[in-house]
């Protein structure tokens, strides 16, 4: 066994450790620089050390493909948009183009691509092009052609513009015309650049609406790179999580969908189109039958909730199953509630009675939350100043987990830690340890481990190093240490948040996955 004496460091742990030994996966030691022999040593030039960031919900092959693809992200026109999609098609040589991160909303024209102008920019080919929050696409006539069923199914909106179950249709024949090895790539560039941010853990978020078992046992055969905790969301299936060996028969288990594609339910129309409150994709007692499978399996469950209406309806379901197989028995699972944007305070107390994971993404907030931007113009100034109550979590004893959704955002750990602290709702943000909290212990607890997250003597050595200014200790006030139990008043201090460190190195179970040097 090779032990590791890290040294001269600010660590951010009870105490402000300045060094720390690994062995066979795990810290073995934590104290000051004098410490004990090792086989090796690492001089971390004073740079600041914390646990690895989590990040809580990730669709890694769609991230990788935007990462080493086409991504929409940014433009800001749609004859942008446009140009890039003509420039990958001369590059692609005839293959299917997939893209994803265009946004109508932030465009002059207000409008998405239309088949046809696909058509033009691809020269005839394939083309699937997912709108910014995936819960809606365009595709090329040639697309079409080639899933026939959606134009009856509901969400075809004609024109190339396809939501709903006409969207997964649509995506799944765009998905299976990659081969493995585009696959591999994909999901290879997405746990790098996680490893590059400081990541040392995903929570992939599978299912049948997004992808193929064959594309997440793909993934998780990859084992020299961060660590990926799988879920596959299927109503009523607790069979195929089994046999994948994943931890959850959930996720993105999809009740409704999002507000910037009017598939997101709420229980009062849009505000910018009165003929729409989105669309409720299951009862509550459907949900109730697929927590009690999930609880009588031994599985953790959750559901992609983001209206009021969905919100609201998953609760009922919960409760109706607790009822059927006992509070404690539901509280042991530890199951999960992904976005869950649209939650009101007595939602909010209901998630904290049945010990409810609020899975949340910060920077859905900073992207479109605030006055004049997107959920305010679909939902009125009232709705949008209530959505994402991260401070209301906190005060219930909520347990959050921080994620990007990527690729829905990009991911970005610490800009999801700002996004929390800045809430554009003031009142509704955390203070940066609280947020910091979400971003790296919460996501381990979300997957059921409670250890884990921390720099501590016997807990798994997954870190990450950065380049940061040098950064005090919390004062502490004696008159409070005296009786508080908070170990957080003796960590070295978190960098500035509005700042975004470098990552240095990022080490997993002991291993380095990522090196800047």
């Amino acid at each position: 066994m090779t032990t590791t004496l890290y040294r001269n460091a600010r660590v951010h742990a009870p105490g402000s450790p300045s060094a720390f030994v690994v062995a066979d996966g795990v810290f073995a030691w934590v104290g000051a620089d004098a410490g004990p022999g090792a086989d090796e040593t690492v001089d971390l030039g004073g740079a600041f050390v914390t646990p690895a960031f989590v990040d809580a919900h990730v669709h890694a092959t769609s991230t990788g493909l935007m990462l080493t693809g086409l991504d929409l992200h940014g433009c800001a026109t749609l004859g942008e948009a446009l140009a890039r999609v003509e420039r990958a098609a001369r590059a692609n040589g005839g293959r299917p183009i997939l893209g994803t991160g265009w946004d109508e909303t932030h465009w002059p024209e207000r409008r998405p691509p239309t088949a046809a102008e696909l058509d033009r920019a691809a020269y005839g080919g394939v083309v699937y092009l997912s709108r910014a929050d995936v819960h809606g696409a365009v595709a090329s006539s040639a697309l079409l052609l080639l899933a026939p069923e959606a134009a009856g199914l509901p969400g075809y909106e004609g024109d190339g513009l396809v939501r709903l179950d006409a969207h997964h249709a649509v995506r799944r024949v765009a998905l299976d015309a990659l081969r493995p090895s585009q696959v591999r790539e994909a999901q290879r560039a997405c746990l790098a650049e996680a490893a590059r941010l400081g990541i040392g853990c995903v929570h992939e978020m599978s299912g049948p609406d997004i992808a193929s078992t064959d594309d997440l046992l793909s993934l998780l055969a990859i084992d020299d790179s961060v660590d990926v905790v799988g879920y596959w969301g299927d109503l009523g299936d607790v069979t195929t999580p089994a046999e994948l060996g994943v931890r959850g028969a959930g996720g993105d288990l999809f009740c409704d969908g999002a507000i910037g594609s009017y598939t997101a339910a709420f229980r009062e129309p849009y505000a910018d189109d009165p003929t729409r409150s989105g669309r409720l994709r299951y009862s509550a007692g459907q949900v109730a039958e697929h927590v009690e499978l999930s609880v009588r399996a031994g599985l953790q469950c959750g559901f992609h909730v983001i209206g009021d209406l969905a919100v609201d309806t998953v609760l009922d379901g919960f409760e109706q199953a607790a009822a059927r197989v006992g509070l404690p028995a539901l509280l042991a699972g530890r199951h999960r509630l992904e976005h869950v944007e649209a939650a009101s305070p007595e939602a909010v107390a209901r998630m904290a009675r049945l010990g409810l994971v609020a899975s949340v993404q910060p920077a859905f907030d900073a992207e479109w939350g605030g006055e004049g931007r997107m959920y305010e113009a679909r939902l009125g100034a009232d709705r949008a100043a209530g959505l994402n109550p991260y401070a209301a979590f906190a005060r219930e004893g909520v347990v959050m987990a921080f994620g990007a959704d990527a690729p829905v955002t990009p991911i970005d750990p610490w800009g999801g830690v700002r996004a929390a602290v800045h809430h554009r709702t003031s009142g509704l943000g955390l203070s940066p340890r609280a947020a910091f909290l979400a971003a790296t212990r919460g996501g381990r607890r979300a997957a059921g481990d409670d250890e884990g997250g921390v720099i501590a003597a016997g807990a798994e050595a997954t870190f990450a190093v950065w380049d940061t200014a040098p950064l005090p200790a919390r004062p502490t006030d004696e008159r409070i240490a005296g009786w508080s139990t908070d170990a957080g008043w003796s960590e070295a201090g978190l960098p500035d948040v509005t700042t975004t460190p470098a990552c240095l190195r990022t080490v997993v179970r002991g291993r380095t996955v990522w090196n800047a040097n």
